[in-house]
């Protein structure tokens, strides 16, 4: 499998990263803003997920080895997996930050240059979102859609920012001044709780693949295809398993026949596997499919 694009996309996207995490930290200290600081903490966890992300790629891009027969697309959902808690611990340490902030009476910001370092990670972030979202969708990749989602979270983070920032320089000099030392730590609770759920689903998503919890969708079309084939052929039934690892899927089918029938040569027998490919479309890269015909039960 071709992974070159791919590939170039992420270290791309790297690149950026870098950079944002750099201009987060350098902001958030500059100001004062624990918001700011954790969009550049966010960042650099980021860049460590994506450089995993580009060495599973390579390694996608290989044939099988004789210790890893069936291939490397079980990294894919284990690097998923492992990027959903990552972000999600790196939520719950803010929202313990923030917590803290909170209770012990907020902290003074520059408000002013705080809302241009953060409109410049939110421009920055989402840029990079849609970006990185064009390439997603056109290959396909599921590496590549972990970093859309990640560059879409850091944009709505620095969005909150923007917001709360430019908040803050309404209530100056007016009534409700002393609230402004609490929006930096509530905004950072806020961020926090709203993005936790997002690492989360995908670490549950992936995780399910890696224990190998087979696919809703695709078992219940392998179920629907064979039931027709078997009933249009005469065949006693069949069993199947199912799997998904990343962007491959693993088919497994044993059709039962009686113990006298005749299939035919061996083309014969390609014929009935090939019908059976169609009908799932299961020609592509992405599929391993397996069937045989036996007419032991002891075998399917």
């Amino acid at each position: 499998m071709d992974t070159a694009r791919e590939q170039r996309i992420l270290k791309f996207s790297i690149g950026v990263t870098v950079a944002v995490s750099a201009t987060g930290f350098i902001g958030g200290l500059l100001v004062g803003s624990q918001a700011i600081l954790f969009d550049g903490v966010y960042s650099l966890v980021d860049v460590a997920l994506t450089l995993v992300a580009l060495a599973v790629l390579r390694l996608l891009g290989r044939e099988g080895s004789p210790r890893f027969q069936y291939g490397y697309w079980h990294l894919e959902p284990m690097v998923e997996a492992l990027g959903g808690a990552i972000l999600a611990l790196a939520c719950i340490y803010a929202l313990a930050n923030s917590i803290i902030g909170v209770t012990t009476g907020g902290h003074v910001i520059r408000a002013g240059p705080a809302l241009m370092w953060a409109t410049l990670l939110c421009v920055s972030n989402l840029g990079m979102a849609a970006f990185v979202r064009v390439h997603a969708a056109r290959l396909s990749s599921p590496l590549l859609w972990l970093d859309v989602r990640a560059w879409l979270l850091s944009g709505m983070m620095s969005l909150a920012v923007v917001l709360a920032f430019a908040l803050a320089l309404l209530l100056e000099d007016g009534d409700h001044a002393h609230w402004i030392p609490f929006l930096d730590p509530l905004v950072l609770a806020i961020i926090s709780l709203a993005v936790l759920p997002v690492p989360l689903r995908g670490a549950w998503k992936a995780m399910r693949e890696v224990l190998q919890v087979a696919p809703d969708t695709l078992d219940a079309r392998v179920q629907a295809v064979m039931t027709q084939f078997v009933a249009e052929h005469g065949y006693l039934g069949f069993t199947s398993h199912v799997a998904k690892m990343g962007r491959m899927r693993f088919v497994e089918i044993h059709i039962l026949t009686h113990p006298d029938t005749v299939i035919g040569t061996i083309g014969s027998v390609d014929a009935l596997r090939d019908d059976i490919a169609e009908r799932l479309d299961a020609r592509g890269s992405e599929f391993w499919l397996t069937i045989d015909f036996t007419a032991d039960p002891a075998w399917t």
